[in-house]
């Protein structure tokens, strides 16, 4: 299931030029350090528009506009995912992109260099360890939401500076309804097929949850 770029810009038609040349240059420079350091499974790399970045804007079509200065954490963010394309969507926003796995960060740095974004700043480090505040958490399918909860229970800034309230933006797929009820939390399940016509997207959500 190959994929172009061009995806990308059927979906969101009012990219800046800036913001074309951005996603079109990840198809240069992910496969380049995917070969080097694996961080997309080799069979998806081909569908990397499809199923990763595609996919991280999901998030882009729940929430459509974002209050310059709104702070941005990734958790478990691997090779970027979903950070890196919202930050090319939202480059008035500051994204901080988080992982315990050194060598992804690398691939994390070295492709938001290549591709020239500025308000990117990428640790390795765990979720818990950090001391900052943010307006959202973001993240896709790291863990259960009950087990993933805890970890950024206690990083969100108190004021709200955007139209929906502060919280987490999870990108997961399946059945969700247990692990919700599970998590005791306050969820709402925003189905990706109200904003994507691709199979893929079928079974897949955004989970937003107020904190």
């Amino acid at each position: 299931m190959n994929s172009t770029v061009d995806i990308i810009f059927n979906y969101f038609p009012r990219l800046t030029e800036k913001q074309k040349e951005q996603f079109s240059k990840l198809a240069e420079v992910y496969p380049f350090w995917n070969d080097q350091i694996n961080v997309i499974s080799r069979k998806d790399i081909e569908s990397l528009y499809l199923k990763h970045v595609l996919h991280s804007l999901g998030i882009a079509k729940f929430v459509t506009e974002l209050t310059p200065g709104t702070r941005i954490l990734d958790v478990g963010t691997g090779g970027g995912f979903p950070g890196i394309p919202l930050a090319i969507m939202f480059p008035e926003v500051q994204f901080h992109l988080v992982d315990s796995i050194g060598k992804k960060i690398k691939v994390v740095r070295e492709v938001a260099a290549a591709i020239g974004l500025t308000n990117v700043e990428a640790d390795h480090i765990r979720a818990e360890q950090l001391d900052y505040k943010y307006d959202f958490v973001v993240s896709r399918a790291v863990t259960r939401l009950g087990d993933f909860t805890p970890w950024i229970r206690n990083k969100f800034e108190k004021k709200d500076k955007n139209a929906i309230p502060n919280g987490i933006l999870y990108l997961k797929g399946g059945e969700l309804k247990e692990e919700i009820k599970e998590s005791r939390l306050k969820a709402e399940l925003h189905p990706l097929s109200l904003y994507f016509k691709e199979d893929f997207f079928d079974t897949k959500y955004v989970v937003y949850v107020p904190m």
